[in-house]
């Protein structure tokens, strides 16, 4: 009953209001979009479901509930200011660019990019061999659904094709460019010398340097992945979602790479050749 009179006191849906939703959601996908990869989701996420426990409690009538989540809400969304400021600036150029359309059609339409990497695999874990021989120190960070954005301008930024030779040369240790790490997205580098942050958990092992901190803090707020070399003992070493594996063969680092990166796309083909051979 109580329900009832609940449901027949909300005011009428009007055109309007369905207006007001629709660009509510597309808005809230907008932002998806642009967060989609990093851990700010889950803030995110958890802020918006509380969001609407203010909004039924405020409904229910429940005031000294609803009272105490709006005042949090109040604070909460000055605390999104600044955790998503660089997401919000972004947001504002793109507004103010020229291309804004072809943008926003990135943006928006769904595409899937683990497919289309092609990463050549061959090409890193050979430089990785090489490199780990001659203890030089390296960072290399593959994007996946996060483009990187602000770390890539914070380096020298390029594109070139992917080559063992090019890594050995980027990270040889008398290169303008080997402080930093390089940027690889689409099986192509991206940028060089960038900047990355810097993890600050507290049990992290003395023996990690600067590198392994850092690969360890982009794959902490990222879902990119970092590949280490030590200057110091030559190891390889794999970080992903924060967690890192030190001293791995370049037999396990080939595999793990194909598996991220190039197994949608070989079975697409393998596909494709089972079709093209039942249609002969």
């Amino acid at each position: 009953m109580i329900l009832l009179d609940i449901i027949q006191s909300l005011p009428a849906f009007t055109v309007i209001d369905f207006i007001d939703v629709f660009v509510v959601a597309l808005l809230l996908f907008f932002v998806f979009r642009m967060i989609k990869g990093t851990n700010a989701i889950s803030i995110f996420l958890g802020f918006f479901i509380l969001y609407i426990i203010w909004k039924i409690v405020s409904i229910l009538g429940m005031r000294i509930m609803s009272e105490i989540l709006g005042q949090f809400i109040s604070l909460g969304i000055m605390a999104l200011i600044v955790i998503f400021q660089p997401e919000i600036r972004r947001f504002l150029i793109m507004l103010g660019s020229r291309n804004f359309v072809d943008k926003g059609r990135k943006l928006f339409f769904w595409k899937n990019q683990h497919s289309v990497q092609n990463l050549n695999v061959n090409a890193i874990v050979q430089a990785c061999g090489h490199m780990s021989q001659t203890y030089t120190g390296a960072l290399m960070i593959f994007c996946k659904e996060n483009k990187l954005e602000t770390i890539v301008q914070s380096g020298e930024v390029f594109k070139s094709e992917l080559s063992s030779q090019l890594l050995e040369t980027i990270f040889f240790k008398n290169t303008p460019l080997h402080d930093g790490a390089v940027i690889i997205d689409k099986g192509q580098i991206q940028a060089a010398r960038c900047i990355l942050p810097v993890s600050h958990a507290t049990n992290i092992p003395l023996s990690m340097g600067l590198r392994h901190r850092s690969a360890l803090g982009v794959t902490e707020n990222t879902d990119a992945i970092a590949v280490v070399v030590s200057e110091q003992t030559g190891q390889i070493s794999i970080a992903e979602g924060g967690i890192i594996r030190q001293g791995i063969t370049t037999s396990y680092l080939q595999s793990f790479l194909e598996r991220k990166f190039n197994t949608p796309t070989l079975q697409n083909k393998d596909k494709k050749q089972q079709n093209d051979i039942t249609q002969n």
